[in-house]
């Protein structure tokens, strides 16, 4: 059986997000569909689908409608599959910063998703905010300065699995602050709460740059908010958006799996599971 009702798209606020309902991810999805969530992809950058209590198999076959999933070499893998990555906050903590995923490599993961399986009943909410809109209303001058900064970040992939004591810093690894997107064209910044310094200024200007950086890219005029439900699966442009998990739910529950996408982004040519 294949999907091939339309898309319907609520859109989340004025630049970016979505909800998607209208196709089914626990089936097989036809060319046509995959090819309307691709572009519905590239324009929201953040599509939540809810209710649709994939199964591991089923999640790693939903993310390669958009990219091919990639096998982390150090994170805790599901027994299930070995391309998804099973989260316990108790266990694992809480992301409650304003980060990118897989910083340590180059390029960066170009998509991270999310299917829910325990939440809170209160609380719990995760926040994006548009690197690409922020970028745009940089003035022209900064944007030329920004242009020849790149942020140096962690490259211990161990760091960054789950419930790493992250204490084993390893090479260090530079992204640009200003990433032009490998699909879209779309020039926006591409900065990290997790940045140690910028290079290409005094240590001085790297420190007031990082500081002004992170508050801008955070600004709530470039968020939205999604709060989550048990089966729901949310899937990111990890090069357009950054993303906050709202720690605001004491010792609640919050359980997941993500899978994670590479190169190349379009035409889902490797399926899994």
């Amino acid at each position: 059986m294949t999907t091939v009702a339309p898309l319907h798209i609520v859109r989340a606020g004025p630049l970016f997000g979505a909800e998607i309902s209208g196709v089914d991810l626990t089936a097989p999805v036809d060319e046509a569909t995959a090819e309307e969530l691709r572009r519905a992809f590239r324009e929201h950058k953040v599509l939540v689908f809810r209710g649709q209590n994939l199964t591991p198999d089923q999640q790693v076959a939903a993310v390669g409608v958009f990219a091919r999933p990639f096998d982390h070499p150090t994170a805790v893998k599901d027994a299930a599959h070995p391309l998804v990555y099973p989260y316990n906050v108790k266990q694992t903590g809480k992301a409650s910063t304003w980060h990118i995923g897989g910083l340590w490599r180059d390029p960066v993961f170009a998509i991270e998703s999310l299917t829910y399986q325990v939440v809170s009943e209160l609380g719990g909410h995760t926040l994006w905010a548009d690197l690409q809109a922020a970028y745009d209303d940089l003035s022209e001058p900064f944007k030329v300065l920004l242009e020849s900064v790149s942020a140096v970040y962690d490259g211990n992939a161990q760091n960054y699995a789950q419930g790493s004591s992250k204490n084993a810093p390893g090479e260090p690894v530079e992204h640009p602050v200003v990433l032009t997107h490998p699909t879209t064209g779309r020039k926006g910044l591409f900065i990290s709460s997790s940045a140690k310094h910028l290079t290409g200024v005094t240590p001085a200007e790297s420190r007031v740059l990082l500081d002004h950086l992170l508050r801008h890219a955070s600004s709530p005029k470039y968020t939205i908010r999604f709060g989550w439900h048990p089966g729901d699966f949310v899937l990111w442009d990890n090069r357009a958006t950054w993303h906050y998990a709202v720690d605001d739910y004491g010792d609640g529950e919050r359980v997941y799996r993500k899978v994670i996408g590479v190169e190349p982004e379009a035409g889902g040519t490797e399926r899994h599971g």
